[in-house]
């Protein structure tokens, strides 16, 4: 809603300029309250959509998908440098297209932001593999570092985590290109032929410094703050729970990445339990996680004795080195034209001709780039250089979800390399044809849970009871289910009593079936829960006045119109909110006979006016204060604007006409 719907950067009245200047949500990015998300070219997308087809969903759902076809087949071009013609490039392309990890990113309409950060990465990347190629042998080289550069920051006007793409060209360069090893890179400081190499990756961190550096800058060098709510570990007093909780965050999203069966919309709250004790048995899977991932990079880092022996011969097909199985399973070769060959069940995957010449990476090298592709973008979610406002996203799983994907692949390869028998080879190969159905399968079934908001919300219960039960009040009250609607409230505060947009909800929902008594209780509670609530005085302040009980609701109305926007995630909603206090506090005054004292709030009121406001009751007030004071030019100058602003403004047509009945 506040993306688009409610976004006053997507309407043509709004100057486009004012997208580089406000967060994802439409609010100034140097405001307090801002969740600084800047992602200009997403919400551009947004706008351009909004011009073509208005609210129509069709148009934003088709731009999604088209963006994750693009994505796919450039990852899957990609991974061609890295497998070479044949079926593990497709296994590897086939398992992007089909992971369930991707369907909130590509379903859910703001997960464009995933997606088109995703695309420019790739660009970027593809970019850089060209300038390596032609690095000291062609001008065009700088075209393509300075093609990574520009790619590399439209990704991160996409989304924040777009500006890691630098960091994986650096280590493609360097364990993918060049071949280095971890104890190489040292010595290779030294050697002349080495500095075009260095020199590239000075640019690389230099482009990446100047980015971030004006993104911080940019959105007012602060850090936004979130509630508690959306990242419960960051709010938690104890080191250690913070401590545990965030090294585990890490392994739970892997396990979503390898057996995504439980998806959510929203994993905020008590989603995931915060991890309090060591003794608490999760801290089994850290350990485990951390134990594997760091083993995987010593081994790949160290390197093997068989690629060293393989390395820059040219290899018969057959030829067996002293462990026993084919030396180009270590390192691979292609000829300068490869041809595809996806029916033969070669040990690399790839037809091979006699004499070849151009290398493919090895498995090692591989697994380096896999991983980095896996952790490097991941990185700016895992609370180590700041807090996020969310636990878990799927969402953000996007661009990581390469490097997994690439895993998987050069794991299933090797392990078909290292079956002896022909029933192995076969069963690796069926294997993995069975997780690309399955994974395609659950994509399809968890898209179904995005067909709509109800699917979507029941589907999320078991995962955010709180979260899910209070969206899907929401629904069922715009269906006018106005029984089963105050069911899923109260389910939604059974698990978390202290939810203010919940306790305001279920209040509103009193209110307009006339339970005014207790519709008082839960705003009252509301308030208590979060003192900034401008809607839940609004509504409190209108049922005292219905009540008679002006002079209570005179001091609601007061306490509302003083609350500052400082700090608050939707300060224009916020802003309506003390606009419309102003509103009935200056009618209170009317009503008394305080015509004086009305003028003034009523003033107030339009300066306080946020743009999208809606204000043709608050001009046609105006008006009738200035006639019940008998200044009639004033009077008549408010009833046109009410007019101008709402033209088919039944009060306004009625106060005009007495007017001018008078006069």
């Amino acid at each position: 809603s506040r993306a688009i719907k409610t976004n006053q950067d997507l309407l043509p009245e709004t100057p486009w300029t004012h997208i580089f200047y406000n967060d994802f949500w439409g609010t100034l990015l140097t405001h307090s309250g801002s969740h600084k998300s800047y992602r200009p070219l997403c919400t551009l997308s947004f706008r351009i959509n909004h011009a073509v087809g208005g609210m129509d969903p069709w148009g934003y759902h088709l731009v999604n998908v088209l963006l994750h076809a693009a994505v796919t087949g450039l990852f899957t071009n990609f991974s061609r440098i890295l497998f070479g013609d044949g079926y593990w490039t497709l296994i590897a392309g086939l398992l992007f297209a089909s992971h369930p990890i991707h369907t909130e990113a590509v379903a859910g309409i703001v997960g464009r932001a995933d997606i088109g950060a995703c695309l420019f990465f790739l660009l970027s990347l593809m970019c850089y593999i060209k300038h390596c190629s032609t690095r000291g042998s062609s001008l065009s080289t700088w075209g393509w570092i300075l093609g990574t550069g520009l790619c590399a920051g439209c990704s991160m006007l996409w989304k924040e985590q777009g500006v890691t793409v630098l960091a994986i060209s650096a280590v493609y360069d360097i364990f993918v290109f060049h071949r280095l090893k971890m104890h190489q890179i040292i010595p290779a400081l030294y050697k002349r032929k080495n500095l075009t190499l260095f020199f590239s990756i000075g640019l690389l961190t230099s482009w990446g410094t100047a980015l971030l550096g004006v993104r911080l800058y940019w959105m007012g060098n602060k850090p936004p703050s979130f509630s508690n709510s959306d990242n419960p570990a960051a709010d938690s007093d104890s080191f250690l729970t913070r401590t545990l909780t965030f090294f585990y965050l890490p392994t739970k999203n892997l396990w979503l990445l390898l057996c995504p069966d439980t998806l959510s919309f929203d994993w905020s709250m008590d989603a995931v339990p915060l991890l309090k004790a060591v003794s608490d048995w999760r801290n089994l899977h850290t350990v485990a996680f951390y134990a594997g991932l760091l083993l995987l990079a010593y081994f790949s880092l160290k390197g093997s004795s068989s690629e060293r022996e393989c390395n820059g011969r040219t290899i018969m097909n057959g030829k067996q080195n002293a462990n026993g199985h084919s030396c180009h399973s270590e390192m691979e070769y292609k000829t300068l034209e490869v041809k595809s060959s996806f029916a033969s069940k070669e040990e690399n995957g790839i037809k091979k001709h006699e004499m070849q010449k151009l290398q493919l990476p090895s498995t090692e090298n591989i697994v380096i780039l896999s991983l980095s592709l896996l952790i490097v973008p991941f990185v700016p979610a895992t609370n180590l250089f700041f807090y996020v406002g969310f636990v878990i996203a799927e969402r953000v799983l996007y661009v990581p979800s390469m490097g997994f994907c690439l895993l998987v692949t050069v794991g299933v390869r090797a392990l078909y390399v290292k079956a002896q028998k022909r029933f192995l080879k076969n069963l690796v190969f069926c294997s993995t044809a069975a997780l690309i159905v399955f994974y395609g399968l659950k994509t399809v079934v968890r898209n179904g849970d995005w067909q709509n908001e109800e699917m979507l919300y029941r589907s999320g219960i078991k995962v955010n009871p709180a979260k899910a039960w209070g969206n899907l009040g929401n629904v069922l009250k715009s269906q006018s289910k106005i029984s089963e609607a105050e069911s899923a409230y109260r389910n939604a505060l059974y698990y978390r009593s202290n939810m203010a947009d919940m306790l305001y909800n279920l209040g509103l929902l009193l209110q307009e079936n006339s339970r005014f008594s207790e519709a008082l209780h839960y705003y009252k509670l509301a308030i208590g829960s979060r003192p900034t609530l401008a809607s839940a005085y609004l509504n409190t302040g209108i049922i005292l006045m219905n009540q008679g009980k002006t002079e209570e609701a005179r001091r609601t109305f007061l306490k509302c119109s003083e609350i500052p926007d400082e700090n608050l995630k939707d300060p224009h909603a916020h802003k309506s909110s003390v606009t419309s206090c102003l509103y009935n506090l200056g009618k209170l005054f009317h009503e008394q006979g305080h015509y004086e004292d009305a003028l003034m709030v009523y003033k107030e009121a339009i300066q306080k006016m946020p743009r999208q406001f809606a204000p043709q009751s608050l001009y046609n007030m105006m008006g009738e204060a200035y006639m019940r004071m008998s200044r009639l030019p004033e009077a008549e100058r408010w009833y046109v604007e009410s007019l101008r602003s709402k033209s088919d403004h039944i009060p306004a047509h009625l106060t005009y006409g007495k007017l001018l009945a008078l006069t």
